[in-house]
């Protein structure tokens, strides 16, 4: 009498159907998780976000996003060009601070 007890609930087609949303349910509740904390995709936020793909790469891009405002901007792959002369180098010391040390002995005003 058990065994047939056993088999009737394991025919039971609303028990696999149970089953499915009980998956679908873990698999929203993972990606709120995911939009909740990429700060990209959360709407909530008024926080101003800098996101920075492939730096120094051709394929270099920067997503801005202030408040509900998104730009975006990519790289022409180009290096970049000015107008002027070399005047000097600067070296970052090992205790993090900076030096300038001008070119042709020239003098620094402070």
């Amino acid at each position: 009498m058990m065994k047939l007890l056993h088999e009737a609930e394991s025919d039971d087609p609303i028990l696999s159907v149970v089953n499915i949303i009980d998956i679908f349910l873990v698999i929203i509740a993972a990606l709120l998780i995911t939009v909740a904390q990429n700060p990209m995709l959360n709407a909530f936020t008024k926080h101003s976000l800098t996101v920075i793909t492939d730096a120094g790469k051709p394929t270099m891009e920067m997503l801005i996003k202030d408040g509900e405002k998104v730009e975006r901007y990519k790289a022409s792959g180009a290096m970049g060009e000015g107008q002027g002369d070399k005047v000097g180098a600067a070296y970052r010391m090992k205790d993090g601070s900076m030096i300038y040390v001008p070119e042709n002995g020239e003098k620094v005003q402070p």
